[in-house]
């Protein structure tokens, strides 16, 4: 009997060598294998004679081997290996290359049963070409013979086409998982009573049929289950660490109309409904004992900085600290830059720090300073990037941490300033930070509420007024002289232009793709001799970037020819022109992040997309940021033609690939949650139900929980 924690070597069959090699699948135990899902099905479940069979057929047969011929073909380094199959109505001949072990049983007189498409060779003669077989027996044969179905692992139904890798192929696979469903101990870590409620299959029967169903909307149920129980269980785990979380004690931040209303009126423009909404539901949270902890979503430009900084200067106005973390130097200089015009350097003070700065209020400050400065709390916000996670740094009362695209930090990174604790005067009350999360990267609701179970969410989904619609072109080859004559028009009079490369520099392996230095070589020599152009890339150290941008920014340059540093935290209004090398090679959110580098002024920007790939499926996905400047429905149209697993990209780091497919299933995710809920209500240690208890904690070590 095997169980579900056992290592996959707990089976024989299984050697040391072969666990080696699944482990690049992430199959270390039974449990593991066995939730190796199929990602297709081939449909091999018509039987047919030979003497049945047409050309372009995918069909099984049953017959006995009447020879089986090897030979090598020496000059393509090639073994091919033929068989000839008789059913009494017929001899087809069946053609292997390259294939070894298997076929070491294949032999004289031996029944078989084989599937797979049927072909014509040269000579206009039906033939298989690397058809599935497996061996059978005489009774087997006349049972069989008519169609009457298969019991068998490869042939003669729908069979699961797995996740392969070198050495591991989807043929091994079948034959382990078809012996191990028959040893395991099955434990089902959903509760029964759940799986009735949603008419979900008990976990015996689901995992037998998502491996060998009889029906592909058999597979579909069995899928349907799994995708449940994965879902199932992140919500609940986040729902747990919510609920743990609302247990914590924050400091209450009062409403201070007169503050607000005045920094508002001294803005240079008027906030938009969306941010006055989002603004005051984050003032509404601080003002309560239990900690804050809120997602912000808002698209390129709509003005998440300014409520940002209306929640800071609640917190500062009540003598308490503020602390923003941002991913990128660069990012964390332009956080600076506007935090402190929009505050009253008098009144407050603003720090800078990360690995090259320590400035405050604008001006240089020794590290040492810096930090002993917020320590006894005559710092009121400091901004900064992974500098402000040293132990060395500390906070006397830090009442808000805001941390802009939260993705790009780590858990551990991201708790680490959650749990900076302010002591009460008593010295027993301790009590945590408000915590507010930024990210400019539209999300669908639908995974937003998936991944971000335990956050309450605030969108800003509108517009400041008077902002120009970019005009957003994909430009073939042909129309490249005359976008780089519109371009030098526009640098004519008076405007500035972005240049995007996938890469830094050509590698061997994707020469065809155009690089940033080489190319920034070219344009300045050859297509723009006449103007200046900087360069900035990844590679390059903080100062170094810090001061290409500012040269940007002053303009000093005309062009900045750029790889996807540029995607956030760089706000150049004289810039009108965004031109995007290889634009197949991006996603679609990730295009509207780097388009979104424009526009940021009265003057018409244009954005042009250069693309050498025609195909259907990149063209009509760039033809949507033609048709709209929309983040959210960009981010729907990424969602739907890339499928959840590329569109999420690193979001979130080690989501199960079945939850992962069933991120636009908006129902399953709802019932999903509801079930959750119902369950923590009723059992929120899970002490009756261990099984699942087990299963969240080995999802923990590979998900991210934030």
């Amino acid at each position: 009997m095997l169980h579900f924690d056992d290592p996959v070597t707990k089976f024989p069959k299984i050697t040391q060598a072969r666990a080696k090699k699944i482990q690049t699948l992430s199959i270390y135990t039974v449990h593991d294998l066995l939730y190796h899902f199929p990602f297709r099905y081939e449909d091999y479940s018509i039987f047919k004679t030979i003497g049945e069979i047409e050309a372009n057929e995918t069909v099984t047969l049953q017959g006995i081997v009447k020879k089986v011929t090897r030979s090598r073909a020496f000059r393509r380094k090639m073994t091919i290996t033929e068989a000839y199959i008789d059913d009494h109505t017929g001899t087809i001949k069946a053609v292997w290359f390259n294939v070894f072990g298997p076929l070491r049983f294949l032999a004289k007189n031996k029944y078989v049963q084989i599937s797979g498409k049927v072909s014509l060779d040269k000579k206009n003669k039906l033939y298989f070409q690397h058809p599935n077989f497996e061996l059978i027996n005489k009774h087997q044969f006349e049972s069989q013979k008519k169609g009457a179905g298969s019991q068998l692992a490869a042939t003669g139904a729908l069979i699961p086409i797995y996740p392969e890798t070198r050495g591991i192929t989807s043929y091994w696979l079948r034959a382990m998982v078809k012996k191990i469903l028959l040893l395991v101990q099955f434990v089902d870590p959903i509760p029964h009573e759940i799986l009735k409620t949603q008419k979900l299959p008990p976990i015996k029967k689901a995992l037998k049929t998502i491996h060998f169903p009889s029906s592909l909307e058999e597979a579909m149920t069995a899928k349907r289950r799994f995708a449940f129980e994965k879902l199932f269980m992140m919500q609940f785990k986040a729902l747990s660490i919510k609920q743990q979380w609302e247990k914590n004690k924050a400091v209450k931040i009062p409403f201070s109309k007169t503050t607000i209303t005045s920094f508002v009126k001294s803005l240079p423009f008027a906030l938009t409904n969306a941010q006055r909404k989002v603004a005051w539901q984050i003032i509404k949270d601080i003002e309560k004992e239990q900690p804050m902890n809120r997602l912000l979503e808002g698209d390129v430009g709509s003005g998440k900085t300014v409520v940002a900084a209306m929640a800071a200067l609640s917190v500062i106005t009540r003598k308490h600290q503020v602390a923003l973390l941002a991913p990128t130097e660069v990012l964390a200089l332009q956080h600076f830059k506007e935090f402190l015009s929009l505050f009253n350097s008098k009144k407050h003070s603003v720090a800078l720090l990360t690995s090259a700065h320590s400035k405050i209020n604008g001006v240089g400050s020794a590290r040492k300073t810096l930090i002993s400065k917020l320590r006894n709390g005559s710092i009121d916000i400091v901004i900064g990037t992974h500098a402000l996670l040293q132990q060395s740094v500390s906070f006397k009362d830090l009442a808000l941490v805001i941390v802009d695209e939260q993705h790009r930090f780590g858990v551990k990174q991201r708790a680490y300033l959650q749990q900076q604790t302010i002591i009460i005067d008593d010295g027993q009350d301790k009590k945590i930070p408000h915590f507010l999360t930024m990210t400019a990267t539209p999300i669908p609701r639908t995974l937003s509420l998936a991944i971000f179970g335990n956050l309450e969410l605030s969108i800003i989904d509108e517009y400041p007024k008077g902002r120009k619609k970019i005009s957003t072109k994909v430009i073939s080859s042909q129309g490249r002289e005359q976008i780089y004559t519109f371009i030098k028009k526009e640098i004519c009079s008076g405007r500035q232009a972005f240049i995007i490369y996938p890469l830094v520099s050509e590698t061997s392996k994707m020469s065809e793709v155009k690089a940033a230095t080489e190319e920034h070589r070219t344009l300045q020599e050859k297509i723009f001799p006449e103007f200046k152009s900087g360069l900035l890339h990844g590679k390059m150290k903080p100062k170094e970037k810090e001061e290409i941008m500012r040269q940007f920014k002053n303009g000093t340059y005309d062009l900045l020819v750029a790889t996807s540093v540029v995607e956030v935290g760089i706000d150049v209004p004289n810039a009108t022109v965004m031109v995007i090398e290889g634009a197949e090679r991006f996603g679609l959110a990730q295009l509207h992040q780097f388009r979104g580098r424009v526009g940021r002024s009265a003057y018409q920007s244009y954005c042009f997309l250069f693309t050498s790939d025609n195909t259907p499926l990149t063209t009509r996905r760039l033809r949507v940021m033609e048709q709209t400047n929309n983040g959210f429905k960009i981010a729907e149209a990424d969602l739907k033609l890339r499928g959840p697993g590329q569109f999420m990209g690193t979001l979130q780091s080690g989501l199960p690939d079945i939850a992962m497919e069933s991120l636009t299933d908006v129902k399953l995710i709802q019932t999903s949650r509801t079930e959750a809920q119902r369950l923590l209500a009723f059992d929120p240690h899970l002490k009756k139900f261990p099984s699942l208890k087990k299963n969240i904690k080995k999802m923990e070590m590979t998900t991210h929980w934030e």
